[in-house]
């Protein structure tokens, strides 16, 4: 069953693709995700307003203010951005 599609998106993607696209994209490897790294995984998603969305994610999702996405954090940050048209299922 999808577990998150962009509503433009002709193919819906399972967890364990946006786990892969999320790892892809944590280019030190710290297994986190700076700013930099979430903006540029949502532009690859289609999203715009890319720089924008990225501020409020990490206003919602980053709970420990360390300026990083971790994995603890990460479902957060997915129901935060299935607002802008990425649905969860």
């Amino acid at each position: 069953m999808p577990w998150l599609i962009n509503k433009d998106a002709s193919i819906a993607l399972t967890k364990d693709q946006v786990e892969r696209i999320l790892k892809r994209y944590d280019k030190n490897g710290d297994e986190k995700l700076s700013k930099q790294e979430l903006k540029v995984t949502f532009k690859e998603m289609g999203l715009r307003f890319c720089g924008w969305k990225v501020g409020r994610a990490f206003h919602h999702a980053d709970m420990d203010r360390d300026g990083y996405i971790n994995k603890e954090e990460m479902s957060e940050l997915v129901k935060y951005a299935s607002k802008w048209g990425i649905k969860t299922y």
